[in-house]
């Protein structure tokens, strides 16, 4: 399953990274390894590259851009976290 997953679409729209300016998805991307505080091992890498990193995972599908209609905000979620959203609502509807 991939990003693309059915999340409610009463209150996230997905978003596709290719319809965002390079700022905005810049922002979003630095938000969210700046959130993450995810570890990369045994060696330390600086912003630019986990920035690269992200968007390399933007392309491959395993993270995605969602607005929240609701908060009228931009937030990017991972695979799992978009996975958990779709069975979250499939079980309130």
């Amino acid at each position: 399953m991939s990003v693309e997953s059915e999340i409610d679409a009463e209150k996230y729209l997905r978003i596709p990274h290719a319809e965002i300016s390079a700022a905005a998805l810049r922002g979003l991307i630095e938000a969210f390894v700046l959130r993450e505080g995810t570890d990369y091992g045994e060696r330390e890498f600086d912003l630019d590259e986990k920035v690269n990193h992200v968007y390399k995972q933007l392309e491959r599908g395993e993270v995605g851009i969602v607005f929240n209609v609701e908060m009228q905000s931009a937030d990017m979620l991972t695979k799992t976290e978009i996975e958990r959203l779709s069975r979250q609502f499939a079980l309130e509807n």
